[in-house]
């Protein structure tokens, strides 16, 4: 009905929108392959068909660059400590210890998400003498996983490495892998490939088998070759508690040291060159760049938890302070403390209507029957185009003026009722509004307290046949009504619906009329009654059904108004915040609540649905169906508080969990375009809702969910 000059809405927000949700799910699948990485030695879930016996049959350092492969042996007496699945914060630094104490060298394969993570522990690695080499990147299985998949393990882990410690490595032992004997066709095959980015394989020929913690003793049996015989010693300092394994190393090196036996890396064993060789400037920059993703990646992880923990307490918090003011609300209904004699003074009730010939009938009908004593109602045409005004005339209902005008705006409307209503109480209603016979009667009651300045009434939805409906039936009751029940008694009413809303002449003549310069004039309007001084109160037994959007476009047409107007009205109240009074209970209760649960997480919502997607990727099925089952069951228990205090029934429960899958992300939508128009700057237009006469039914017939 307003004027507001429109630009085009904005449309590059929602490209970077998807953008940054696309981001986010990379920097958390990111996260997801390198944290929580299983460690072990096997099995792998390559098939269990035999490699080629020249090679299983052969020593465990394996050169595969040839035609015909090559293998080595450890010489007598002489054993290559191998450790897998590090660097960890914990053990590797007491394995290091351990090492140093008996002089001993060791080979670490290191998986390369944790090199990023712990680098100072791969260059300790290097500075104390040992030898590094390839686990992957991310702990994979080379025999099952795709050729690509295994090239970028393998291209990551050695930029990891270049970057912490400015050389790259060409040792490889795959995860999954453990003595000769045991390599796999698929094994084979993949360390074939590696071979040809110039990796040399390792395997062993003893595996203590140390991430099944046998003890000590098991360990230290398992790892002990023959008498006087050289071996390669599987494992781990990394993926589990490895405090077996730290004992274990320590008997071993005593034992065996006075046994004649030395430890060394393994390329000194078998006599080969040094393993690692300097990197490139492009390499060593390639892996920063890769630190600094995984470090970003985690960073967003950890910020995602955080808000999804901020989010379920605050909820939670919400939910305990509607119920817990919702009970309050209902003994003051139900048991006032000071009981007042009935109000009966005569009331005006205005009637702004744009083009309403749908329903204006049934709303005038349903007023005029209002069983109560004085009522004038006054229908204001703002430049009706369908002939709204001509249909009220046809009616000539007693007590009925209308009251032509060229078109100005709802307020402009509301204004011309305002200052052509006999009354001292005025009953605002929307043109598409039916009212209950005692209605009117309920609504007015509270003006019997003389610090009440306005009432808010109980807004139902009448068409909830079909899906959508319900589903904003529902949102009326659980979220609209609930919520002001909890504003009545923290006394912060933001909003008077304009549906049903009844307000005292002379409260709206100190406000200076229903204001105009926002969208949501009927929450601007009530800002400025509690600004003024006013008590705002809800009385729920007062009743309007009103005709919800009946598809999707104009829903969100109506919300995205709503929204847009609400922020504006937040905004030009904001100084409410350093006011005493009424207007202070406004500025540091209602408008951090709207502030914090109809902007902030609405708009933190999409990202949470990304997270949502990482959890099926990384986490257990059943635990999110837990969770989700979990958080449905509250909000159905929610629901179905909800519905009991308003006396309806429970049959659009059902409809619960597709309201959660399909309604929740198109108003949080809303949110984000009301955001990112405020931003930047931009001025919405007014968005009438196509009326299909559907709330006309209620007239002469049950309310839906209710008797008569």
């Amino acid at each position: 009905m307003a004027r507001h000059v429109a630009r085009r809405d904005p449309r590059a927000h929602w490209v970077l929108l998807l953008l940054g949700l696309f981001l986010l799910l990379a920097a958390l699948t990111v996260n997801g392959l390198v944290t929580g990485l299983a460690g072990g030695s096997g099995p792998s879930a390559a098939p269990d068909v035999p490699g080629p016996r020249t090679v299983t049959d052969g020593g465990p350092v394996l050169r595969l660059d040839q035609p015909e492969p090559v293998s080595r042996r450890m010489p007598d007496r002489t054993v290559a400590l191998t450790f897998d699945d590090g660097p960890d914060p914990r053990w590797t630094p007491e394995l290091l210890d351990v090492l140093r104490r008996h002089g001993a060298h060791a080979t670490f394969f290191v998986v390369g998400s944790r090199v990023n993570a712990h680098p100072e522990l791969v260059r300790r690695i290097l500075d104390e003498g040992h030898e590094l080499g390839s686990h992957t990147y991310t702990h994979a299985d080379l025999a099952t996983t795709s050729g690509w998949r295994a090239d970028l393990e393998l291209s990551l882990t050695r930029k990891a490495i270049a970057a912490a410690t400015g050389r790259e490595v060409t040792l490889l032992r795959p995860p999954f892998s453990s003595t000769t004997p045991s390599l796999t066709a698929a094994g084979y095959d993949a360390l074939r490939a590696a071979a040809g980015s110039g990796h040399v394989a390792v395997l062993a020929d003893l595996d203590a088998k140390d991430w099944q913690r046998p003890g000590v003793p098991a360990i230290v049996r398992a790892s002990t070759p023959q008498p006087g015989r050289g071996a390669v010693v599987l494992m781990h300092d990394g993926g589990g508690d490895r405090g077996q394994t730290v004992a274990a190393v320590d008997q071993l090196l005593t034992r065996l040291s006075k046994q004649g036996y030395r430890f060394t890396t393994v390329s000194e064993g078998v006599d080969a060159p040094p393993s690692t060789v300097p990197a490139g400037v492009g390499t060593r920059l390639s892996g920063h760049a890769l630190r600094w993703t995984q470090t970003g990646a985690e960073w967003a992880a950890t910020a995602m938890n955080v808000l999804l923990a901020v989010a379920l307490v605050l909820g939670v918090v919400r939910l305990a302070v509607q119920v817990t003011c919702a009970q309050l609300h209902v003994r003051r209904v139900r048991r006032p403390r000071h009981p007042r004699p009935p109000v009966t003074a005569p009331v005006s009730v205005i009637v702004p209507a744009y083009n309403e010939a749908a329903n204006i009938a049934a709303t005038v009908r349903s007023l005029v029957a209002s069983a109560y004593p004085a009522l004038e109602v006054i229908v204001v045409d703002d430049g009706s185009s369908d002939g709204t005004a001509d249909i009220v005339e046809r009616m000539r209902l007693r007590g009925v003026r209308v009251i032509r005008q060229a078109n100005g705006g709802k307020p402009a409307a509301l204004n011309t009722g305002i200052r052509a209503a006999r009354a001292d109480l005025l009953v605002l209603v929307d043109g598409d509004t039916v009212f209950q016979p005692d209605t009117v009667h309920r609504l007015v009651q509270g003006f019997a307290d003389s610090t009440v300045g306005a009432i808010s009434g109980n807004t139902k939805v009448a068409n909830r046949r079909r899906l959508l409906g319900r589903w904003q039936h529902l949102e009326y009751v659980i979220g609209f009504n609930l919520d002001r029940r909890m504003y009545d008694v923290l006394e912060c009413m933001p909003t008077i619906p304009g549906a049903i809303g009844a307000f005292r002449r002379e409260v709206l003549l100190a406000v200076g009329g229903v204001p105009s310069d926002t969208l949501a004039e009927d929450t601007d309007l009530t800002m400025q009654v509690l600004r003024a001084g006013w008590r705002v109160v809800y009385e729920e037994a007062a009743i309007a059904w009103t005709e919800a959007p009946s598809s999707l476009r104009q829903l969100w047409r109506q919300r995205y108004r709503w929204c847009y107007g609400t922020m504006q009205a937040m905004w030009k109240h904001r100084h409410a915040l350093r006011e005493p009074g009424a207007g202070g209970k406004l500025g540091r209760r209602g408008l951090p609540y709207l502030t914090v649960f109809q902007i902030v997480l609405p708009l933190a919502a999409p990202a949470v649905d990304v997270f949502a997607v990482y959890g099926l990727l990384f986490l257990p099925w059943s635990t999110l169906v837990l969770a989700w089952l979990g958080l449905l069951l509250l909000q159905g228990l929610t629901a179905a508080y909800a519905l009991r205090l308003d006396r309806e029934g429970f049959g659009p429960l059902w409809t619960l969990p597709l309201q959660q899958l399909v309604y929740r992300q198109v108003m949080y939508l809303v949110v984000v375009q009301s955001a990112v128009t405020a931003v930047i700057g931009n001025r919405l237009r007014w968005q009438r809702m196509v009326r299909t006469g559907e709330a006309a039914v209620l007239v002469g017939a049950a309310p839906p969910g209710r008797s008569r």
